[in-house]
Formats: structure tokens, sequence, C-alpha cells
């Protein structure tokens, strides 16, 4: 009786410490993936966009699983997949699971994995081996803390192979759209286009995304930077790729130039508009004093030009005002008159402003209409009163019909 009763103690003990040795026990990679069919709820999706990519795609996902086994965290890896190659095949070989997006294109790949994606947080990136996410833990442990929305690898802050990117993107291209977004965004990054990225799930609802190509990598960030999101970086290092580049330097670049200057009506329209009407107004007033400055003297010459630039400047902060009600700009226009005409101005206020306006020029050409009457030529005004009483009378038409096309965009808007 002893012994049985020792011998059932002792096997308590064992089955104890097996448990214990279990607990401790580092788990492998492919026990830490995690499935499609899976009732898990993974701690992290991994999502790779792939275009013919069976070059690099296992070296990637071999990549990822050396992380994951170094984190030791439940992990699904998302392949959103438009390939006519053996990447899918190869990527559910290795325990991916392999997504195919109803359109093409950069951005509809990230967003159809985004809706099928169940990880607490996102990593990105791409699959031609240019990435290399065993550096995944350093960006996934910053992601983690409570005042970090977002997470990027900064390749231009970081090591970049021979090879890797060419001297273009490196030095020209890259920081030089960097600088527009954080001069156009407030978005404090060195490297706004690296695609290594990590983003709490919270963040990721919160973003609007909407674009479907290549852009869509400026609108994570301008999103998040206008939205107030913390973003924060750390240098990676960026291999030259496997496979064949899909990018066009010069195409790519502008369709990120032109998706962040649309959607910064304020930089685009707004500053040029207010720099035209202020030169413009001050070129008039100095021409119509007949002002001589060193060896220039303005005159009637200076006159047109000062008139030329403050209409180009009216009808371009138009348009401004115009683009911020028909469209939902990532970046507001902030400044004071841009708030005031699109907020408080109704068409009835505007067309009778316009009207006051016009009155006003019309006034002024008439005196110099009366005089010619009168008094035949020698009483007609300076050209140059005249040539300001014209721009006066233009700017009083252009306000009273841009009113009312401000006031159709607004019911127009309502009733979408």
């Amino acid at each position: 009786m002893g012994n049985s009763v020792q011998t059932s103690e002792q096997h308590q003990l064992d089955s104890t410490e097996t448990a214990e040795l279990e607990s401790q026990r580092e788990l492998s990679a492919d026990e830490l993936l995690v499935g499609a069919d899976s009732t898990q709820s993974p701690a992290l999706t991994v999502i790779m966009p792939t275009l013919n990519e069976e070059e690099g795609i296992t070296e990637c996902i071999e990549r990822i699983k050396t992380a994951v086994v170094e984190m030791q965290v439940s992990t699904e890896i998302i392949i959103s997949d438009s390939s006519t190659d053996r990447t899918p095949e190869i990527a559910r070989e290795m325990g991916a699971i392999v997504v195919e997006p109803d359109v093409g294109g950069y951005g509809s790949a990230y967003k159809h994995a985004f809706e099928r994606a169940r990880g607490d947080y996102i990593a990105i990136g791409d699959a031609d081996t240019t990435y290399d996410f065993e550096e995944l833990p350093k960006l996934i442990r910053l992601a983690t803390k409570d005042d970090v929305d977002m997470t990027m690898g900064s390749r231009l802050e970081g090591d970049i192979k021979p090879g890797a990117m060419p001297s273009l993107h490196q030095y020209i291209g890259n920081p030089l759209l960097t600088r527009f977004l954080n001069t156009f965004y407030d978005a404090g990054v060195s490297d706004a286009h690296s695609g290594m990225r990590v983003i709490d799930r919270e963040a990721l609802e919160e973003l609007e995304l909407k674009t479907t190509g290549m852009e869509f990598a400026s609108e994570m960030i301008m999103d998040a930077a206008a939205k107030d999101m913390t973003i924060e970086e750390r240098p990676i290092t960026y291999h030259e790729r496997e496979g064949e580049a899909t990018l066009d330097s010069f195409q790519d670049g502008w369709r990120h130039v032109r998706f962040m200057l649309v959607n910064a009506p304020g930089y685009l329209f707004t500053a040029p508009a207010t720099l035209f009407v202020l030169l413009g107004a001050a070129v008039m007033g100095l021409s119509l004093g007949g002002v001589q400055l060193g060896p220039v003297t303005f005159g009637l010459q200076t006159m047109v030009a000062g008139s030329l630039a403050t209409l180009v400047g009216y009808q371009i902060g138009a348009l401004a005002i115009f683009s911020s009600v028909a469209t939902n700009p990532i970046r507001e226009p902030s400044d004071p008159i841009t708030n005031l005409v699109r907020d408080r101005l109704s068409l009835e206020k505007g067309a009778a402003m316009g009207l006051v306006v016009l009155g006003l020029g019309l006034v002024m050409l008439s005196f110099g209409f009366i005089a010619w009457m009168l008094d035949g030529s020698g009483a007609l005004p300076s050209p140059s009163v005249n040539l300001l009483a014209a721009t006066i009378t233009l700017l009083g038409v252009t306000t009273v019909f841009s009113s009312f096309f401000l006031g159709t965009i607004k019911r127009a808007k309502r009733a979408g």
C-alpha cells in the first residue's frame, strides 16, 4: 500500500515537472504560426504583397519565422498575392495564408489583407528580400509601448547595402519626398517611404485608407500624421532585392508628390494665392504712386503686372476653397480666410459682397467715362487708375460667380 501511494505521488511530481519544462520550452516557428482555419487569435499578423516573388518569398518567410521564434508570439503570415508564378504555392507550403485581392495595385493588396488580419499588431513589408524581417522584434517592441501607434524601419538612417537602392533614390528621391511629406503633414519621419512598418490594430482601424496604388505608402503616413498619431522609427538594414523590380522611378515618384499636394490644398493653393495677392497689391500700390526704387520706376507696365498677379492669386484662392469643400483632403487648410469662407460664407453673402466690389469698380470706371464725355481726353484719370478700377471690377465679377459655384458644390455634397 505504501509503495502504491509513493508511486502515485511520484507520478504527480513527474507530471508537474513535465508541465513546467513544457512551459519553459521555446516553441518552434511551426508551433507559433496560426493558420487560416485556426480558432486561435494571433498576437501578430505579418503581411506581404506579392507579384511574382518566387525568388525571394522563401527567404522572407524564413526570416519572419526566425523573428517569431525570438519573440515567442503567435503569428499569422498573410500573403496578398497577384502572381502568375509559383509564389502562392511556395508560401502555402511554408505555412502562410494566401489571399487574392479583387483588383490589382499595391494599396489594394494591403487593404485586402488588412480586412482579414486578426493580430493585435500588424507588420508589413515587401517580399523581395530587401527588408530583413529578422529585425521585426525591435519594431514590435517599440510598437507595444503605450504612446506609440506606428513604428517604421528607417533605411536612410540605417545600413543600405551596395546595389540595394539606386543613388538617385537614396540621395535625392527618397529624401526629397520625405521632406515634402514632413513639410505638408508634420510627420517627423526620416524615411517616409520605407515599406517595413508595424501598426497597432486600433490605430489601423482609425486610418481612412483609400488609394490602391503605390501612393498608399504615403497615404498611411499622411493620414496617421493628420490624426496626430505617434510614429517612431528605428534604423534597419536594406538589402539588394531578389527578382525583377516593378517600380517606375519617375512615375511612382510623381504619383506620391501629386497625392501629397492634392491632399494638402493649403500648400497647393492657399500659400501661392496669398503670395500672388500680396505681391500684386504691393506692386499696384507702388505703381499708383509712381515710386522709384533705384533704377526701377513703377508705372503703367508694373501696374499691369501687379493687376495680373492679384487676379491670378485671387483665382487660385478660390480654387483652394472649392477643393476643400468638394473633397475631404487629409490635411485641411488651416488659414483663417479659407476656413471662414468655407464654413460661414453663404451663397447670398458671397454674391452680395461680390456685387459691392463690382459696384465700386464700375463707379470708378464711370467717373473716367463721364470725365471723358464732359471734358475730353485731357480730363481722363491716369491709365494706372483705370487699370485699378478694371481689376476691382473683375474681382467683383469673379466673387459673384464663385459664390454661386461654391453654393452648388455645398448643395451637391449635402445631397451626396
